[in-house]
């Protein structure tokens, strides 16, 4: 927490409509939560550097309105409320962005480009303004305290002036696209004051969002968790154990929505690998985390996924994979063997094992661990629920296998377990 005197947030103090938010950033993140906000009843400036930009947005949004109007899932009253309450605005400066008790960053994931922003916001905007991040793997603490220590501090005894701007900056990771996806990841820096991650996360339940609540860990809940879903498949593959398709098949048939391979190619296998080169280094090269040569393989042949028609498979005009067909007699010889060839085993443990170190090192609840993957992967069950019904000792010894096997580090236990 922050060592300056706290006070109450704005967030949940007044009306809606009394509550401004700009939001920096039209691109898909930055529009859909402008969308969300306008939808709660809050005055909105979207905000970008990029003329047009703002105004574009604005329009695939009302684009997006009308379908839900013309679906019946939304009342012609109500779209165009939500466009009148946002207001397009083309600027780089932030000094210039309207006063707002709540402001929302959701621009490139680029520590020095956020450090920037936060630092202009947090000498133009009133003291009593939340300033949030929607970074889905960059440290909070690695925003803010360049931001509030740089270059006016040694003017100043070697403290800024805007120190106590750090008690109100948090996380507030949405999941795209924010309008549809529930969870909300309300992260909290080391000087986050818990007054305002409480507000933070009170104003998402009033925007309809499921908050959970984390510490700035690597990755935070969902996208360290998550890891092992895509690098248990990619080393499988790798070693020639098992075929893409059928990977995803045995993955599928456990209860998970997409396959890893079939996921990863969805999501942009350049998008995924930065996120676990990103939580790789920030857990100081931890090998539970090194990427795969197999998925830097596929991203230096620029074989990107559907957006490239090719990735870990082929893909048609209309998005259909051209190759993914299964070996669905392999599958079932896999999944129930030996925990080294069975691609739902290994995966399903070293999720668990996932979940209690994060909880074990007070990083959440194992509560909201469940709910975070359920939420924001699709997972069928929380890490939580499997050790539960798993047990301890047989993700014990499950990991244990796996270590003697690729020893490292990777498949060590989590000494919670």
């Amino acid at each position: 927490m922050d060592d300056s005197p706290g006070t109450s947030s704005p967030l949940l103090s007044s009306p809606a409509a009394e509550l401004a938010v700009a939001v920096i950033g039209a691109g898909a993140m930055g529009s859909g939560i402008a969308q969300v906000a306008a939808q709660a009843g809050h005055p909105v400036h979207l905000v970008d550097s990029q003329p047009g930009a703002a105004e574009k947005a604005l329009e695939t949004m009302g684009a997006t309105l009308d379908r839900l109007v013309g679906k019946g899932r939304l009342e012609r009253a109500d779209a165009d409320a939500t466009l009148a309450r946002i207001t397009p605005m083309t600027t780089g400066d932030m000094s210039t962005v309207p006063p707002s008790g709540l402001v929302v960053e959701a621009v490139v994931e680029h520590l020095d480009v956020k450090r920037q922003i936060f630092r202009q916001l947090e000498q133009t905007q009133s003291p009593a303004a939340v300033l949030a991040t929607n970074t889905s793997s960059l440290p909070i603490d690695g925003i803010t305290d360049e931001a509030t220590t740089g270059h006016d501090a040694a003017l100043h005894g070697g403290r800024s002036p805007h120190m106590a701007t750090r008690g109100r900056v948090v996380g507030l990771h949405f999941f795209n696209p924010p309008p549809v996806m529930r969870l909300v990841e309300v992260v909290a820096g080391t000087h986050s004051d818990p007054r305002v991650v409480d507000d933070a996360a009170g104003l998402m339940r009033r925007w309809g969002k499921v908050p959970v609540r984390c510490t700035s860990t690597p990755g935070f809940i969902v996208n360290r968790v998550a890891r092992p879903f895509y690098g248990e498949a990619q080393r499988m593959v790798q070693e020639g154990l098992v075929d893409p398709a059928t990977v995803d098949l045995t993955l599928r048939r456990a209860g998970f929505r997409m396959g890893p391979m079939e996921l990863t190619d969805l999501i942009g296998q350049d998008v995924n690998l930065a996120v676990g080169e990103s939580v790789w280094h920030q857990t100081g090269e931890d090998p539970r985390y090194a990427p795969t040569d197999y998925q830097r393989g596929l991203v230096r042949e620029r074989r990107l996924g559907r957006k490239t028609g090719h990735g870990v498979f082929r893909y048609d005009d209309s998005g259909t994979a051209l190759d993914a067909t299964p070996d669905e007699q392999l599958a079932d010889r896999l999944v129930g063997g030996p925990v080294l060839t069975d691609p739902v085993a290994r995966t399903v443990a070293m999720l668990v094992n996932e979940g209690v170190d994060l909880v074990a090192r007070g990083e959440a609840s194992a509560e909201d661990v469940d709910t975070a993957m359920k939420l924001g992967t699709n997972y069928p069950k929380g890490p939580f629920e499997w050790l539960a019904e798993i047990g301890a000792e047989t993700v014990r010894a499950q990991l244990a296998e796996l270590d003697r096997a690729y020893p490292g580090g990777r498949y060590r236990p989590s000494e919670a377990l």
